[in-house]
């Protein structure tokens, strides 16, 4: 190879270095040190992934990927998926097909037509294969092809599936196909791949379920193998632990244990919400209400059904269609909202505004539907209907960053009054299939910057992550057995005002666009409500428990005194409930500390004669005997909402 042109790489701490043209990430990679080379598995040229083969022709700027890097660990369980579980599937049953075998979070899956449907008991024998492949230690090589000789490739192998993604590629050249030391497996990927399998981690095939080809439900019915990947067997087996975990706190089998809430077949995706379970969701309403009018929210309400035209306006048309509902009345098309953002600059819309009348704070608990895949829907976590704790602050470019700095105050509030006290904040920047001029981001992108860092928070970068109308903060929870949840949101919008006609009057007397704010906390009260169950495991904070107390009678001449306590936690706001069933005292115990209510009262005639009440509390051996008084007091501190929120 002639390698007399020379070239400029500039390296992520801004050193520069000439090389001749031509040479590899992997030779950049050893010039910089043995070690790296050795733990490189791929090269970044100007931002984009490389594998560590590909020549670098012209000046640029890269940085070396190491398997110990978030990056590094997603090329891995891309190579298991792509290299590994696939050429053990073709080793294992010849006559498979394979479909697709994308990474997902925390690992990977493959989409295989089988000659015949492989059982989960099957996934211990190819799991082996997998082992007795990464012993190999073999190293990854990649080719590039023209489209007709990868399909002319695949047409040997009979690989139906690899040939129809080339057919309705747009590629004409440059199809990557991907082998393995001396072995005669081959893949079509668009990689990057490690370098050698001997870089591979610790795995584990996790699952085995049925996917359609493309997701759609008129293809055929493919088997989905899914796994998990980490960088050595004591991530791994942190992992499995999580997961063992969160099996036992699944919202699913604790709500209906706890008779909160139920799904069904004839309102796919939608809740069926029992007295229990409406209780959290009313007591989470009325506290984010309560919250929203201290900050200077006001409440509005905006329809179901929107005319299509609107939704062509706003653009929500064209990007969501698909996922709306619709209903055809009178010769138009009418779309159930999926989103509250056009109905409220409507309202906004309605008389002149002023300058002066800006921040806008528009509320709403808007009912919103999206008809998500029936493959998609997984409990409260992902429905078809839904309330989201919605707001839009129409507000100045000069107001962007105390109306985020605000915003984030109030959201960090409400995270630690539902007892999430880890919040990591993230950047989403412009997305590729993107609404407005660029122009127009760098100019919402540069204001929500600018906010951020003026309000004094540190947050991460969630590269090309932003809505379709604009920059966002993503605020991600962290539970009780460190899984992430993103809730919150906070998206700057120069688009929406400018498409919808929204305008304000300012000092000058002249028109002018106002900023958008879209914003959530909770995100919906279904999701959060199921995040809540599993972070708490069902022991959900006292205040929001749908029963605090339940008060147990030893003897039936003791119901008196226990309906008088009754009364007195009633005055308080406390959710009670009296047990005088004519069961045993130590079989009802049992029963409500399952069903996690935080105390129970009994009392009988020594409890009379002293004016006391012998008290159990949720998760403690011992109980507590309390003179009348003191104990209401204890009950209305750890009860009452008043006492447990933010003031």
């Amino acid at each position: 190879m002639n390698r007399s042109k020379k070239i400029s790489i500039t390296f992520p701490d801004g050193s520069k270095k000439i090389f001749p043209d031509g040479l590899s990430g992997y030779d950049v990679a050893k010039t910089i040190s043995k070690s790296l080379s050795k733990q490189a598995v791929a090269i970044k040229i100007n931002g984009k992934q490389k594998d560590l083969i590909d020549p670098i022709l012209k000046d640029c700027e890269i940085s070396i990927i190491t398997v110990a890097t978030d990056e590094g660990l997603e090329i891995m369980r891309h190579t298991i998926a792509a290299q590994v579980l696939a050429r053990a599937i073709k080793n294992l049953y010849p006559q498979s097909k394979l479909a697709i075998g994308p990474t997902i979070e925390n690992g990977f899956y493959y989409d295989v037509m089988f000659e015949k449907p492989i059982s989960l008991e099957d996934l211990e024998l190819i799991e082996k294969e997998m082992k007795r492949i990464v012993l190999e230690k073999s190293n990854i090589y990649k080719t590039l092809h023209t489209k007709q000789e990868v399909i002319s490739l695949f047409k040997d192998r009979n690989e139906d599936y690899k040939i129809k993604i080339i057919e309705e590629s747009k590629q004409t050249e440059s199809f990557q196909i991907y082998t393995q030391g001396d072995s005669q497996f081959i893949d079509l990927c668009r990689g990057p791949h490690l370098p050698t399998l001997e870089l591979v981690g610790a795995f584990k095939l996790t699952k085995l379920s049925g996917a359609y080809w493309r997701g759609d439900s008129k293809n055929e019915m493919l088997q989905r193998i899914y796994g998990t990947a980490w960088k050595n067997e004591n991530e791994l087996n942190k992992y499995l632990m999580m997961i063992e975990e969160a099996e036992k706190r699944d919202h699913r089998k604790i709500g209906k244990e706890l008779d909160l809430f139920h799904f069904q077949e004839h309102a796919v995706g939608s809740v069926f919400w029992h007295k229990k379970g409406w209780k959290i969701y009313r007591k989470i309403l009325n506290y984010m209400r309560k919250k929203l009018e201290k900050n200077g929210y006001h409440e509005v309400n905006t329809p179901q059904l929107v005319d299509k035209s609107l939704w062509e306006k706003s653009g929500h048309w064209e990007k969501f269609r698909e996922y709306m509902f619709t209903s055809e009345s009178e010769e138009k098309t009418l779309a159930i909202k999926p989103m509250n953002c056009p109905c409220h600059v409507q309202i906004f819309r309605q008389g002149i505004k002023s300058y002066k009348d800006l921040p806008i704070r528009m509320a709403e608990f808007g009912s919103c539907h999206r008809n998500e895949p029936s493959g998609a829907l997984h409990g409260l976590m992902r429905v078809r209907a839904f309330t989201q704790d919605d707001a839009h602050i129409f507000c100045t470019k000069e107001q962007i960053v105390s109306e985020t700095e605000k915003f984030c105050k109030f959201l960090m509030e409400v995270y630690k009054d539902f007892g999430f006290e880890e919040v990591v904040i993230k950047f989403a920047d412009r997305p590729e299939n993107r609404a407005g001029e660029d122009a127009v981001w760098d100019q919402a992108e540069n204001a929500l910057r600018e906010a951020i860092n003026q309000a004094g928070y540190s947050y991460e970068l969630n590269k090309g992550e932003g809505a379709f109308y604009g920059p966002k903060l993503e605020f991600v929870l962290k539970d009780a057995i460190g899984r992430d949840w993103q809730c919150g949101t906070l998206q700057v919008d120069f688009v929406l005002p400018e498409r919808l006609d929204a305008s304000y009057i300012g000092e000058d007397g002249q028109k002018y666009r106002p900023v958008i704010l879209h914003r959530a906390i909770l995100g919906s009260f279904e999701r959060f409500i199921g995040i809540l169950i599993e972070n708490f495991s069902g022991k959900l904070p006292n205040w929001l428990a749908p029963t605090q107390v339940v008060l147990i009678n030893i003897n039936d001449d003791c119901l008196d005194y226990i309906k008088l306590i009754n009364d007195e936690l009633k005055l308080l706001g406390i959710e009670t409930i009296i047990d005088d069933r004519k069961e045993k005292i130590n079989y009802k115990i049992r029963e409500h500390a399952v069903n996690k209510i935080p105390y129970i009262v009994v009392a009988g005639h020594k409890e009379i004669d002293t004016q006391t009440v012998s008290l159990r509390t949720l998760g403690k051996k011992d109980q507590q005997v309390l003179n009348l008084k003191d104990f209401l007091k204890k009950i209305k501190n750890s009860c009452s909402i008043s006492e447990n929120v933010s003031n």
